[in-house]
Formats: C-alpha cells, structure tokens, sequence
C-alpha cells in the first residue's frame, strides 16, 4: 500500500532557530512548489513507451513489473503561471504567454521551457527537481495511468488497432475545457496528487524508443531524445520544442490540449534537509 507522507517546515524565531517538521494540513496554497508528496516505492505493473514492433509489425510495449530504486518525492500539482513568471522574471525561463489568473497550471511551455524552471528552482532552493521520468509518473498517477495495450481487432490487419485505439481516446476527450482550469479542478487521486489527467498535460524526462521484440527478446533499435513521452488522458509523444501541441508535433492519438508540467525531487539522503532548505529561502523571499 502506498504511504503518502506531505511535509513542510517551519522557520523558528532566532538566528539559530532549527526548522521544525509539521505536517501539512491547509495552511500552504496547493500550489506551493515545496508541497510535495513522498510515495513508497512499490512494485507496479508498468507498460513500457515507446514503439514496439514484432516480425516487422507493430505490437503493444511489454507490460513488466517495475519497482523505483527509491520513494518518489513528486509536487502534489502542476507548477503554476505565477511560478513559472518568477523564473521568468529572474531570467531563468524563456517568457511565454501568461493567464491574467496565476493559480492556473502554467501551459504552452516546451520540454526545454519546463526543464529550465526544475534548474531554476533547484538553484534558488538548493534541492535537486527534475521533470520525473514515464514511470514515475504512472506510479504517481495510479488509476489515472491508462495501459496502452492495443486493442485485438484483426491480427492480420495491426493499422486497425491503431485506429480503434485513435476512436477510443477522441471519445474521452474534452474539448469544452480547453482553458487551464484553476489548481485542483479535476480532484484528487488515490495518491494524493491534484488534477491528473485533467486538461493539462504533463512533460516527463523519458525518451521515444523504437524496440524489436523478435526472437523472445527486447531490442533497442533507435532512441531519440528530440521527442519525449508526455502523460495525459493517454500517453502520447511531442517533439522537445512543441509550447502548443495542437500545432502539431503529436506522434500518437489526439493531441493534448495544454502542455504543462510538475517535478520530482532528486531521490538522495539529504531530501529532508532539502526540503528545509527550500522552505527557508521560499519564507525569506515573501
């Protein structure tokens, strides 16, 4: 069972003053970049990302059990427009278009734009965040992970698979959401994290693969980093530049409508003590 742990600390009156560990209960915005939840690390059933093939047709990625090396320590939600315009601001992060309202994810940013604001905050606060990788995020989101099995329609046809599995996703989509929602629209999942799998999208640090999986066993065929796997209503693959995914750049499926992003602290022994460092310098700022 997963363990969720939410941590915060406090800053004691005194130049000596040590910070103290509270839990979080409402006094953070679900916003705060240091609210964070700490997942045990579990045996899952992940389906691998990538493009799988098979006697030269295309087939599902291998369904494995996976266990992370270490507990995942990810942001209860999406980095926010006023968060992300802090960076900006600092000269960290390239300037893209803003909401007037800054409790909404930010959107339109790029893998580039994201993985400049996790260098950006890991300077100001000394913690190590990072965009987490594909299976990282299928652990954080839970039921709201959706396996990417092919459906068996005809096997000597593999196209209609990919077509069937095509109608299926445009029926789940919303297309009357298309603006960021405020943070915690779309609720709460078992794990405790806000809005997975709501109108935005989120950019994870995992690379499209092509894989051979002939003869019984998995073989890396090409690994291209320009594109990387993005987690949704279903997973799909952008190009590492694309802010607007419905201009193109969607390998698989309908294309997300916002592009948007959370992190994952660098899993290491010092964590904690991160964290307490985080709070200090986010409280000294305000």
């Amino acid at each position: 069972m997963l363990m969720l742990m939410k941590v915060k600390l406090a800053l004691v009156a005194g130049a000596l003053a040590a910070p103290v560990l509270t839990s979080v209960l409402t006094s953070a915005p679900a916003h705060d970049p240091d609210l964070t939840l700490r997942l045990s690390s579990v045996t899952f059933s992940y389906r691998a990302a990538g493009d799988f093939s098979r006697n030269g047709k295309p087939v599902a990625g291998p369904l494995r059990d996976v266990r992370l090396a270490a507990d995942l320590v990810i942001m209860e939600s999406l980095v926010t427009a006023g968060e992300y315009a802090a960076c900006a601001d600092d000269g960290a992060c390239p300037r893209v278009p803003l909401p007037d309202a800054r409790d909404v994810p930010i959107v339109g940013v790029s893998w580039h734009d994201a993985s400049a604001y996790a260098a950006w905050i890991s300077q100001r606060t000394g913690v190590m965040y990072r965009l987490p990788t594909d299976e990282e995020w299928t652990l954080a989101a839970a039921e709201n992970a959706r396996d990417e099995v092919l459906p068996l329609v005809d096997p000597a046809d593999p196209a209609q698979a990919w077509i069937a599995r095509y109608e299926a996703e445009s029926a789940r989509s919303r297309p009357n959401e298309a603006a960021p929602r405020p943070i915690g629209t779309f609720g709460t999942n078992s794990n405790g994290l806000l809005d997975i799998g709501g109108n935005v999208w989120e950019w994870t640090n995992s690379c499209f693969i092509r894989a051979s999986l002939d003869d019984g066993r998995e073989r890396i065929t090409n690994t291209n980093c320009g594109v990387r796997v993005v987690e949704g209503a279903h997973r799909t693959y952008m190009t590492d530049f694309i802010r607007d995914p419905r201009s193109g750049g969607c390998a698989t499926g309908i294309p997300p409508t916002n592009l948007g992003f959370r992190l994952v602290v660098e899993p290491s022994p010092s964590v904690v003590s991160g964290l307490a460092r985080n709070v200090t310098k986010l409280l000294r700022r305000t």
